[in-house]
């Protein structure tokens, strides 16, 4: 497996939240702006429960682990 397809099956998870860049949805408070991902899709893309198309990592916030988030 290639590091492009390691980086594509770690970014994201079926269930897991995402939260777009606040760049990219201005005026919207985080909780607006966060969903749940339905399915990775074999692009490296995702489909999002109640958000239409499919949307690519760079469009998110980067992921921080629980125990980074308060550093």
């Amino acid at each position: 497996m290639s590091n492009e397809n390691v980086k594509k099956s770690v970014w994201a998870r079926p269930n897991m939240n995402v939260t777009f860049r606040a760049e990219l949805m201005p005026g919207k408070s985080r909780e607006e702006r966060t969903f749940r991902i339905v399915k990775v899709l074999a692009n490296g893309r995702v489909l999002l429960d109640d958000f239409e198309g499919e949307h690519r990592e760079n469009e998110f916030e980067p992921f921080r682990p629980k125990e980074d988030a308060s550093a």
